[in-house]
């Protein structure tokens, strides 16, 4: 299979290239370098903004079978700050990928959403055919995505998947920006310094392995779940409490977080459903919190001693 991964520098996009490349697949790599890294980089690396026109003459060349379009605008905040610019990376861009893709002859995409599409949803964990409720810019940016996924299939055929990840840890995430609870407190409880827990550590989120995930978007480019949305989660809720003591165990650090008020607009609880993704691909994460943990605390211990 050939396979062009938006993204692929990437936390998400660079682990799925390596899995890529150990199946005996042949792989490109886009990415604008805004947040990826070379060293994350295994496969040809195409420095090019989603939003480019180049895309498409790329796409022509390569002739990619599939797409796997992880590139993003991936924070809330500056989405609120600046919804424009939000706009026209995660909409714009996706169209300017679907466009590529049709242009090289693409026979799918698989493309990565995210929880936000669910706003503050009635059920927990969220069932894969909940309405969504987007209540913030990037939300309405990724479900935007989904819509023109939609009308590129019906207008040209061209297949897809939607994964909805939810919250997503491992290694090669950072720890700057908007990042992942997991990495934040793994880089600050491996360095000493003092940790922070928003409100009063009963917030719940759903943590999945990055190595799961790379599993489910190799088993969404085949030909399962076309024209499907699946939600990439474990079910399981953990608060920030648990999380802070799992990881402070692991690291061998003191389990001593100090607590601040809460964050506006947090959700008090998130967890999504993965049973439709049993039945629709044939998916299912292997990796429970603590084993994910003890990988992610020895790949952050093993790139400071590289550092």
């Amino acid at each position: 299979m050939r396979a062009l991964v938006t993204g692929g520098a990437g936390f998400i996009g660079s682990n799925l290239v390596d899995r890529l490349l150990a199946d005996g697949h042949d792989v490109a790599v886009v990415d604008d370098m805004s947040s990826g890294h070379n060293r994350n980089s295994h496969a040809p690396l195409h420095v090019i903004d989603v939003r480019d026109p180049a895309l498409g003459d790329l796409a022509q060349r390569w002739r990619p079978e599939v797409v796997c379009h992880l590139a993003a605008q991936i924070s809330v905040r500056r989405s609120v700050a600046d919804p424009r610019a939000d706009a026209s990376m995660n909409v714009e861009g996706t169209v300017n990928v679907l466009e590529a893709a049709r242009r090289g002859g693409a026979r799918k995409i698989v493309y990565a959403s995210s929880v936000a599409v669910y706003g503050k949803p009635a059920v927990i964990p969220v069932p894969g055919d909940a309405p969504t409720d987007p209540r913030s810019p990037y939300a309405a940016s990724k479900l935007g995505g989904e819509l023109y996924l939609a009308t590129y299939r019906a207008l040209h055929g061209l297949e897809y998947t939607t994964l909805v990840l939810s919250n997503v840890y491992g290694p090669r995430q950072s720890p700057e920006g908007e990042a992942g609870v997991v990495a934040i407190f793994t880089d600050a409880l491996l360095s000493g310094r003092p940790t922070v827990v928003y409100g009063d550590g009963t917030q719940t989120r759903d943590y999945v392995f990055v190595d799961d995930v790379v599993d489910g978007f190799m088993h969404a480019c085949g030909t399962g779940g076309d024209g499907r949305r699946f939600n990439l989660g474990t079910g399981v809720q953990t608060t920030d409490r648990e999380l802070h003591t799992l990881i402070a165990e692991a690291a061998g650090a003191p389990d001593e977080p100090r607590f601040e008020p809460p964050r506006p607009g947090d959700l008090p609880a998130m967890a999504v459903d993965p049973a439709p993704a049993f039945e629709g691909l044939g998916w299912r994460p292997r990796h429970d919190l603590p084993t994910g943990l003890k990988a992610t605390i020895e790949w952050a211990r093993e790139a400071r001693d590289r550092d």
